[in-house]
């Protein structure tokens, strides 16, 4: 029987028991959901006051590290970048829809929503994106599950709400989609609509479930984006969205800093061809998200946005 760790809500027991049926399928061995409360689970407090990183994972890598359970599936964007001693990420799960989305009343687009009109969203970068796209909104900092979310939108306290498709996908609620808000100008969080299967270092018994589970594509391209988050030394709460993809052997990054209101904004895009051995093109995300990351600074990230790395 192999345990798998999961947060409580309904987006993470649809998520890890999609990695259960997957292991099953591959290995032919039973496993067990476990759920365990964090941090952000139980506070209501806005995730930028939490502090954002580590508030989903922490009590999920304490019960791995206890033995409690085998293996824990976070939201890769929830995943702080500093390591955790004694655990390893084992697997970086084939990726989702990586876009934002917005689901507004009356299928309304970020267009043809009304001046003044009230969105929600508890990430300080969507609160950048939507009031540089429009300044004239209403921005509303929101705490809840999904479906308290959309409800907001449904008994009209809000007139939108900004989500990632990947969670709506995975819970069956495409229909609550009025606009995706494409990579190109709106990039996501680092790592969004991938999920980071964490280990303990000492799980070979494991070997055959983690190989089934990887995706090296996603995994080069969300860990060239968190590797941008691990330079600036910024937390998964911090206004930065990063985009990367592995195309015709070839590894693109584009990282973007906000101003917290959503005045003016830094990008910075490089690439890097993905060759060499396997250990060699494990060293290839982080070498490219520094190189952006470093970018970003020479141009004044530091002093544009609330990063913990100064330049």
């Amino acid at each position: 029987m192999i345990r798998i760790g999961t947060r409580g809500s309904a987006l993470a027991l649809a998520q890890s028991g999609q990695v259960a049926a997957a292991i099953t399928k591959a290995t032919g061995e039973p496993t067990e959901l476990v759920p365990v409360l964090t941090e952000g689970d139980h506070s209501r407090a806005s995730l930028a006051s939490l502090g954002g990183t580590g508030v989903f994972a922490s009590a999920l890598r304490e019960a791995l590290v206890a033995g409690s359970v085998d293996l824990v599936v976070h939201s890769l964007k929830d995943l702080p970048t500093d390591g955790y001693e004694g655990l390893r990420i084992g697997a970086v799960t084939r990726r989702a829809d990586a876009r934002d989305a917005l689901c507004a009343r009356d299928r309304l687009t970020l267009e043809t929503l009304q001046p003044g009109a009230r969105v929600g969203t508890g990430s300080p970068r969507r609160v950048a994106q939507l009031l540089m796209a429009r300044p004239d909104l209403e921005v509303v900092d929101i705490r809840g599950n999904v479906d308290t979310r959309l409800g907001t939108v449904v008994s009209g306290e809000l007139d939108a709400v900004v989500l990632a498709a990947a969670g709506l996908t995975r819970l069956g609620r495409l229909d609550a989609i009025s606009e995706y808000l494409e990579l190109g100008r709106w990039p996501s969080a680092p790592g969004q609509g991938a999920l980071a299967i964490e280990v303990r270092d000492n799980a070979p018994q494991l070997g055959e479930a983690l190989r089934s589970l990887n995706h090296q594509s996603s995994r080069l391209a969300v860990l060239a984006e968190r590797a941008v988050l691990a330079e600036l030394e910024a937390g998964c709460a911090a206004p930065i969205g990063a985009t990367a993809v592995v195309d015709d052997e070839m590894l693109f990054l584009s990282a973007s800093v906000y101003a917290p209101d959503g005045t003016s904004s830094l990008t910075s895009s490089h690439a890097l061809v993905v060759e060499g051995t396997a250990v060699e093109r494990a060293s290839l995300p982080a070498e490219l998200g520094i190189r952006v990351a470093r970018e970003l600074l020479t141009l004044g990230a530091a002093e544009l946005a609330p990063l913990g790395k100064a330049s």
